[in-house]
């Protein structure tokens, strides 16, 4: 059946009534701030000290705005005899979100938690090139990171956890059974004790006896 005319004007119209009675909701930013998801992605925080230059979240960046730079320092032995080592030291942190598709495969994918989402989305420039950020301006965004949403109270115990867990219930039970060991021996060398410190009390009784009568014998 063709469309009746004028159905489609109709339609909007009816759309344009229903909400021409409705209150306008406008969001009035920067006045106001809006009302974020505590954990909303707005951009990439670094926290410099857990990064190990591992260049992992620059090799799986899909847009490669992941820039790195850093030098190796040689470390001293930590004791005498032993051998020296070498570790990566961070020269350059900068993300350009100019390029960035916020899809966070550089967080997943970090090992030693040094990149976070922070919700902090006021960074808009007047010039693109400055939309590349350095480590300085990722570290300060570090401190707008939320704390992580507590555990399910329901949910299972994480396997490292239990593993740790379980380790310290052993040397727990361990140490106890030392320490009753360790009790039990030592009850049990005081009881040997006092055994021959009684038998020597017997021994020099029996011995002061003999003494007397050997004196009355040579007495009468």
């Amino acid at each position: 059946m063709p469309p009746i005319p004028g159905s489609g004007l109709a339609k909007g119209l009816a759309v344009t009534l229903r909400t021409m009675t409705k209150k306008t909701v406008t969001a009035q930013y920067p006045d106001v701030q809006p009302d974020l998801p505590p954990r909303s992605r707005g951009v990439i925080a670094l926290f410099e000290e857990n990064c190990t230059v591992c260049m992992l979240c620059a090799r799986e960046c899909p847009d490669w705005c992941i820039y790195i730079d850093s030098h190796k320092e040689t470390v001293p032995a930590a004791v005498p005899g032993g051998r020296e080592r070498s570790r990566n030291v961070l020269d350059r942190f900068a993300i350009d979100f100019s390029l960035c598709m916020y899809c966070g495969i550089c967080i997943e994918v970090c090992p030693f938690d040094a990149l976070f989402w922070s919700p902090e989305f006021e960074y808009a420039e007047t010039d693109i090139l400055e939309l590349t950020h350095e480590r300085d301006k990722l570290r300060d965004w570090m401190w707008t990171v939320p704390e992580p949403p507590a555990l399910d109270p329901a949910a299972e115990e994480p396997k490292e956890i239990a593993a740790a867990r379980k380790t310290v219930d052993k040397l727990r039970a361990q140490r106890e059974q030392e320490a009753a060991e360790q009790k039990a021996a030592g009850q049990e060398a005081a009881a040997q004790t006092a055994a021959e410190q009684a038998a020597a009390a017997q021994t020099e009784a029996g011995q002061e006896a003999a003494d007397r009568e050997g004196t009355q014998e040579g007495q009468e």
